[in-house]
């Protein structure tokens, strides 16, 4: 082989002299062969791949751009040299005058300059190529083979040059033409590395970024350089990539799950016909329906029954399976493949730079080696650095972007199931636990797939790892190996967690009642049992932060203890010690990665599961509902039954319909009849087990609780129609909106807060009846919407819109409703009874035959109190209480028809407003922003926050803590300057056989002594910082829970309780768990980086030269990246809530989104949500990778010049510290990388102690107890005295009351009366001082109510408000927090307030455990468990906020009668909605706009025809002469 290639080349091919000597050269035959051929043999290897795109049918057209030019300039002019060389070759030998005997020239002349020429011409079709692929700019492999080509060429460059120096230039044209070539040469390796940008490109630089600024992310400097400037925001991120946006990422995803989706329900469906159809299984379905049915009559057992349910189900594996996890990685499979390339060749050169520290050890040791080798080494350390680090930043850039992905996917997947999601599927689950899967589950499966890789490459490396160290110790490895493998274990311990925070949900109620105190103790004391879980977790932890720092040092020493006493000729050298630390180094990584690995794959399966089980579940029947334009009727139901599930019974059965188009058709019936369930079957909510419905036209739909979007109040109305501003204000006209929209602050476009929070019941329900009326349906739907409005509105609308005068008049409407004197003016009555149609007519063809319609009016009209004119609205159900959350109507009646209640608890948040309904509508035109925007802190954390911090920890705790560990790190440095010291005695003693045992004992001992040392100082620090860490968590969280129950009413109303609840879950999780954490690994990143620059400098003292310049750049590069990933994590904290919120709305109000038909038009808002949401994600990971790759750099750097120092220095320096300094220098890359994100990660959690000091600094409502105690028996008379009494809302805002004055005496009973925002909450607060005085006073029994604490006033009087409000927890403790009562007592007034019996019934009495909000209660149940609460209080004074309409009538009545009967000696206010109720009081107050305009006795009032006449006569209360007669009577 060898004298072929001299043939070839006419020289020698190879001699090992030419590298034995001081100053190495390769033979020119090498230059020629090997050092050509492998840059050209890489670009035809390449060229296949390019040249494809050249033969597209349809190339991608790009216009010539001038670096195009100039590279195909650059092509042509080498193949001219080329050509040139060949041509000088050819006329060497064929010249005329040429010697014919002279030898000819060698092969290798004729050859190279044909392969070169034939080369360039492949690089001008590949620069084509590159040319016609679409939003390529440059080409990575070009520019990668112009560098190899370059280097290549450096080799014969230096050989002429040197011959030049020292012989001359022996053939001038040749040395010219090379000179040329290489200039022309690196030319183009600098034009390969400029990307070849088209003018068109949009914002975001990544499309434009070249190949060498794609590797080392400098494409993102911009962001970068702006971040640092000012606190990024929203406008300044750069839009998306194609392929990185949600509908092109769901797109792709759901394509492929479609297709496994389809292949796990054949599976599914084999499964089933394999196993046997037997009786059996039907028995268990029976079973399950009967247990419905025994249910339904015991309740109170329903807790039980509901657990046996669960284990009964016999579906629970009843969906498709395993098909999640393949859809995924078909969808990303190119994002894998490429990833886990880049992984496996950074694993393999991980195991490189242990073996060149290993040569480089062996290099200071033996002086006979040339010093150019040396730097050879040093060379090579920085390059395998080098691209350990490129390939790492790709790797994880990769497996970032995929982890985002899959999280898009899988968020953009769950809420397009939820559009279409059936009624069975949803049964299965509660908003809440729907949102989950997108929040919780979805970002399980992101923090997943960034680390996949890890299951097939810690296995790799820990074999590698061992192989390796084989080869170095033999099998004392295995003494170390067996240490590692026990400490695996012990990291897996972990502990849960759990918190309640219901407190926020009442605190309206707490402050009515005064119960504070009662509360705060409760969740103290569950606060406490979680510190002392959490204490116990953290001295668990504590051992294991003992093990694991102990493993290393113990690792080493078992291993080198080992090895040193098998064998006699066994030594310690720099060599064997300092390579095998550094194996042991990368051993540490896998081994401690793979339980907590493991431990996240099975949390995992948990959310794939469920996953699965959702995305799998049944979708809507879409073809319930017929749309076929041939049907005369606009409406028609033909023998239909309808049920909630497809295994549930019928709620509806045999139901016929025709309902004309342009017909009023009220649907009437008892509570629970079915009349909204007719309507949700109208609407294909419902499943259909017989007949068909069709319907002409399009379909608008007014549930019985508005569903309000978080948007403005113009947005809510249009609904996504275009404005029409004529047809707009007209429908905000009938629908009564416009007195409201004075009163809103900013008009139209008020912003509305979530769940329609500062709007009253009845302003909801009336922008939801505009959205209808103004979406220019065909068919409305309007589900009750007038129960939810005072009757004079109700009456407005009916006669604007919905009648046969109003707005709709040309429409088909379909109304269901209780209101009996709106039936005479509907052309059609349908009366459902018990779920079947019992009759249909007009109004007088009912009346007259008698049946159950006439039956119905008479209950109603007996209970009406006047005749069938009364105008009175009967509640159902669960009706719209001021401000439950907006559930929809499907799950509102899927509770209802079953009674079996959700099975896990609502995930929702009651916020009561009783108080608060009409008062928000009375907020002036200050800012159109009732929620204020959540403060988003910019800029740099302050040094206090961290002070604050460090405080409530104690000082002893923090100095103590860092003391320790610094002392530990001490020993560390020690115990590896004792290990070079001991690798030194193989120098001293070179042969073995004088090694004294004594000596070696020492060194062993000394060595695991420091080992030991280390362990037991991190323990001793860990548990300080435990200790501390739990006094900063309990100073915090005591702080935080006392000021927010002090806060005032205020601030509950203008801030969402997701906020407040965000600061106790989330930024006290932060305070508890995420602060010790990154304290702790900051501080030890800070000293282990400290420690590594102390060795190097030790061992070469030049080092400190260079200390200064990267210290200078390493602070640069971390001022840069902590300002722009800080803001950057703000940005996508802040974008990811709506996308939450936008999907709790949505699964809130699927009902209403389904009739409109609107779901494509919520899909494109979710798409685009996400995709605002990815827009600071997507640059988050950049920048990591930005800094990882600035870092890692200096890292390399500093690895290259200790190497560098250390050939230098050889002759000074022992190889034992040689070792040290650059094993160390190999592990600060990584310890530096920490630092700078443990020191971003500190900041961005103590944020958290920032927005928690931020809520104890709210101010305080005035004092619960002062020095002024008001006597015990106060108020003994009931006597109340208003004294031009003046309140406001807010500081900024106008009067609500203006000037009350009057006298109310003892025992009298007082109704209060007025429209909607008269003030009639308003008077009723002020009384409890919810609102403070703005002037005058109010007195009771003479003491002034202002001057006493707050608990003081509000524990002696006593309101039964609006909406009964329980908590969880038992039926006593709901009762009576403090306990001050006995059982006795509380049975006396559960006997009067008519629940004795129900209470006795149950197996637990009073220890009966009532869900969250009372869920397992109905409605009626608890507003008589509130009359027991206020019976048992005995206070003079009762203050009644009568319930406008969730109660139905026989709950009513027996409120009534108990009051009157156990109430004589007390005072009473009622604020009445109906003005029936308070016809029998002493004395009636008329309100009007925040003014008494009337306060005298009701038949005084009526006789005098002012305002209560009014108000009468709108209610339909009177016909005139009637109402007189009838209330001077009652008198």
């Amino acid at each position: 082989m060898s004298a072929a290639l001299d043939e070839y080349c006419g020289s020698i091919f190879w001699n090992a002299s030419f590298l034995d000597r001081p100053d190495p050269d390769l033979p020119v035959c090498v230059e020629r062969t090997v050092l050509v051929w492998v840059p050209l043999a890489f670009l035809w290897l390449l060229a296949p791949w390019h040249l494809a795109t050249l033969f597209k049918k349809k190339p991608f057209k790009a216009p010539f751009s001038k670096l195009y030019i100039c590279k195909q300039v650059l092509a042509g002019l080498l193949f001219l040299t080329a050509v040139a060389a060949l041509a000088l070759t050819l006329g060497e030998d064929y010249r005329p005058s040429s010697d014919s005997s002279a030898p000819k020239s060698p092969v290798v002349l004729y050859v190279n300059p044909v392969l070169f020429a034939v080369s360039w011409l492949l690089v001008m079709l590949l620069q084509e190529a590159v040319r016609r692929r679409e939003k390529a700019v440059d080409s990575g492999s070009l520019f990668l083979f112009w560098l190899l080509q370059v280097v290549c060429e450096i080799f014969a460059f230096q050989t002429l040059l040197r011959q030049a120096l020292t012989e001359g230039i022996s053939d001038l044209p040749r040395f010219c033409l090379f000179y040329i070539t290489f200039g022309l040469q690196l030319v183009a390796l600098v034009s390969s590395a400029i990307a070849d940008v088209p003018p068109d490109l949009k914002e975001n630089p990544e499309a434009g970024a070249a190949f060498v600024s794609r590797i080392t992310f400098n494409w993102f400097n911009r962001m970068v350089i702006n971040g640092y400037k000012r606190p990024l925001v929203q406008e300044d991120m750069w839009d998306l990539n194609e392929k990185d946006s949600t509908s092109h990422i769901s797109q792709e995803f759901e394509e492929i799950m479609n297709q496994e989706l389809r292949k796990a329900r054949i599976r599914l469906q084999r499964k089933k016909s394999k196993s046997k159809p037997g009786p059996d299984q039907n028995g268990l379905a029976k079973g399950i329906s009967q247990d419905v049915l025994v249910m339904e009559d015991t309740r109170e057992k329903a807790e039980k029954k509901k657990k046996k349910k669960k284990e009964k189900k016999p579906d629970e594996s009843n969906y498709p399976k395993s098909w999640l996890v393949p859809s995924i990685l078909k969808t990303f499979k190119w994002i894998l493949i490429e990833s886990a390339i880049f992984k496996l060749l950074q694993d393999l050169l991980a195991f490189a730079s242990p073996q060149l520290l290993k040569v480089m050890i062996s290099f200071t040791q033996d002086k006979s080696i040339y010093v150019w080798q040396g730097y050879i080494y040093a060379v090579l350390l920085m390059i395998v650095t080098f691209l350990q680090s490129v390939f790492l930043q790709q790797y994880f850039h990769r497996c970032f972007v995929l982890g985002m992905k899959v999280r898009t996917a899988i968020m953009a997947a769950v809420y397009k199931k939820a559009l279409v999601v059936s009624n069975d599927a949803r049964k299965e689950s509660t908003v809440g636990e729907t949102v989950n899967l997108m929040s919780a589950d979805a970002q399980r499966f992101n923090d997943v797939t960034n680390f996949i890789h890890l299951l097939w490459s810690c296995p790799l490396q820990i074999i590698l790892s061992i192989v390796f160290l084989w080869i170095e110790l033999g099998p004392s490895v295995l003494a170390g190996l067996l240490v590692m493998v026990l400490m695996v274990p012990i990291n897996g311990l972990l502990a849960t967690k759990s918190k309640t925070f219901q407190v926020l949900q009442i605190a309206f109620i707490l402050k009515l009642y005064a119960w504070e105190p009662s509360f705060e103790a409760q969740v103290q004391g569950i606060r406490d049992q979680e510190l002392k879980v959490m204490k116990k977790f953290a001295y668990l932890s504590a051992v294991a932060t003992f093990i694991f720092a102990c493993a290393p040092a113990l690792v080493s020493l078992a291993t080198f203890a080992v090895f040193v006493s098998v064998g006699t000729d066994n030594i310690l050298d720099a060599e064997k010690a300092f390579t095998s630390i550094s194996l042991f180094n990368i051993l540490r990584f896998p081994l401690a990665m793979l339980p907590m690995l493991i431990s996240s794959m099975v949390q995992t399966i948990v959310s794939k599961k469920r996953l699965e089980k959702f995305l799998g579940g049944e979708d809507l029947d879409m073809m319930a509902v017929q749309h076929d334009s041939s049907f005369r009727t606009a409406v028609t139901v033909s023998n239909g039954s309808f049920a909630w599930g497809s295994e549930a019974e019928p709620v509806l059965r045999n139901v016929s319909l025709d309902i004309a188009p342009g017909h009023l058709v009220a649907v009437v019936g008892a509570v629970g009849s079915g009349k909204s369930s007719l309507i949700s079957a109208l609407l294909g909510e419902m499943h259909n087990h017989s007949g068909s419905i069709n319907i002409k036209g399009s379909v608008a739909y007014v549930p019985q609780q508005a569903w309000i979007q978080n948007a403005t109040l113009k947005d809510n109305i249009l609904f996504g129609s275009d404005l029409d501003e004529d047809k707009f204000q007209r429908v905000l006209k009938v629908c009564a909106l416009e007195q409201d929209l004075e009163l809103l602050p900013g008009g139209v476009l008020t912003e509305i807060g979530e769940k329609g929070i500062n709007l009253s019941g009845g302003q909801k329900q009336r922008v939801s009846l505009a959205r209808a009326a103004y979406s220019s349906a065909d068919i409305y739907l309007l589900d009750d919407p007038l129960s939810a409005v005072d009757s004079h509105v109700g009456k407005h609308l009916f006669e604007r819109v919905i009648g046969p005068k109003g707005l709709l008049k040309d429409k088909t409407r379909i109304l269901v409703t209780h209101g009996i004197n709106f039936l005479p003016y509907v052309d059609e009555i349908v009366v459902l009874v018990d779920g079947v149609v019992s009759e249909v007519g007009s109004y007088s063809s009912l009346r007259a035959s008698r049946g159950a319609f006439s039956e119905f009016l008479d209950t109603y009209a007996k209970e009406a109190t006047s005749d069938a004119e009364q105008m009175d609205v009967v509640p159902e159900g669960e009706d719209p209480q001021a401000d439950s959350p907006p559930e929809d109507v499907v799950s509102v009646t899927l509770k209802r028809e079953n009674s079996l209640r959700h099975s896990q608890r609502h995930g929702k948040l009651r916020r009561n407003s009783s108080a608060r309904s009409k008062k928000d509508s009375e907020v002036t035109k200050k800012g159109q922003r009732l929620i204020e925007k959540e403060a988003m802190e910019t800029g740099k954390v302050k040094f206090s926050v961290y002070m604050q911090y460090l405080r409530s920890m104690g000082w002893g705790y923090a100095t103590t803590f860092v003391a320790v560990y610094f002392i530990q790190n001490v020993a560390f440095v020690g115990q590896n300057v004792w290990l070079s010291e001991w690798t030194n005695d193989a120098v001293r003693y070179p042969n073995e056989s004088t090694y004294p045992a004594h000596i070696r004992d020492m060194r062993i001992g000394v060595f695991g002594a420091l080992g030991i040392a280390q362990g037991f100082l991190v323990f001793v620090g860990t548990l300080l910082l435990a200790d501390g860490a739990i006094c900063a968590s309990r100073t915090l969280h005591t702080r935080l829970l006392s000021n927010i129950l002090r806060a005032p009413m205020l601030f509950f109303d203008t801030t969402p309780s997701g906020r407040v609840v965000n600061r106790f879950a989330k930024d006290i999780f932060t305070v508890d768990e995420m602060i010790p954490m990154s304290f702790r690994s900051w501080v030890l990143c800070l000293l282990g980086v400290l420690g590594t620059l102390f060795v190097i400098c030790l061992a070469t003292p030049l080092f400190t030269a260079i200390i200064v310049p990267l210290a200078v750049i390493y602070y640069f590069v971390q001022r840069f990246y902590v300002a722009t990933s800080r803001q950057l994590r703000r940005l996508d904290s802040v974008s990811r809530s709506p996308i939450y919120s936008h999907f709790g709305e949505t699964v809130a109000g699927l009902s209403v989104i389904r009739a409109y038909g609107h779901q494509e038009r919520f899909l494109e808002r979710n798409k685009v949500t996400i995709d605002n949401n990815l827009m600071s994600v997507y640059p988050w990971i950049v920048s990591n990778r930005w800094l990882a790759m600035r870092l890692e750099s200096l890292g390399n750097l500093m690895v290259f010049f200790s190497a560098l120092f250390a050939v230098i220095s050889r002759d000074t320096l022992d190889s034992g510290l040689v070792g040290l300094s650059i094993s160390y220098a190999l592990n600060v890359t990584q310890t530096l990388n920490w630092f700078v994100r443990m020191t971003s990660e500190l900041e961005t959690n103590i944020v958290a102690v920032e927005r928690v000091s931020e809520y104890t600094e709210i101010k305080n409502e005035a004092a619960w107890t002062t020095d002024k105690r008001p006597p015990d028996d106060w108020p003994s008379e009931g006597k109340v005295h208003f004294e031009d009494y003046k309140v406001r809302y807010r500081p900024e805002l106008e009067l609500v009351l203006h000037g009350i004055t009057c006298d109310i005496e003892s025992t009298e009973k007082i109704g209060i009366v007025g429209r909607t925002g008269a003030g009639k909450s308003s008077l009723t607060n002020c009384l409890f001082r919810i609102i403070e005085a703005a002037d005058g006073q109010i007195l009771i029994d003479g003491v002034d109510v202002a001057n006493i604490g707050l608990h003081d006033l509000r524990s002696r009087l006593t309101i039964i408000p609006q909406d009964p409000v329980l908590f969880s927890g038992t039926l006593r403790m709901n009762l009576d927090p403090f306990e001050k009562f006995s059982d006795e007592d509380i049975w006396k007034v559960l006997e009067l307030a008519h629940l004795k019996d129900f209470v006795g019934g149950l197996a637990a009495g009073l220890q009966h455990e009532v869900a969250e909000g009372g869920e397992n209660l109905s409605v009626g149940q608890r507003q008589l468990l509130c009359l027991a609460r206020a019976l048992l209080r005995k206070s003079r004074i009762l203050i009644l906020d009568e319930a406008t309409a969730a109660v139905d009538l026989e709950t009513d009545n027996l409120i009534q009668t108990t009051i009157r009967q156990e109430f004589t000696h007390c005072t009473v206010l009622t604020i009445a909605h109906r003005i029936n109720t308070i016809l029998d009081s002493s004395r009636v107050m008329v309100l009007d706009a925040g003014k008494i305009v009337e306060f005298d006795s009701p038949g005084a009032l009526l006789q005098k025809q002012g305002h209560f006449f009014a108000l009468a006569k709108e209610a339909g209360v009177i016909s005139t002469d009637r109402a007189l007669s009838s209330s001077n009577e009652r008198l």
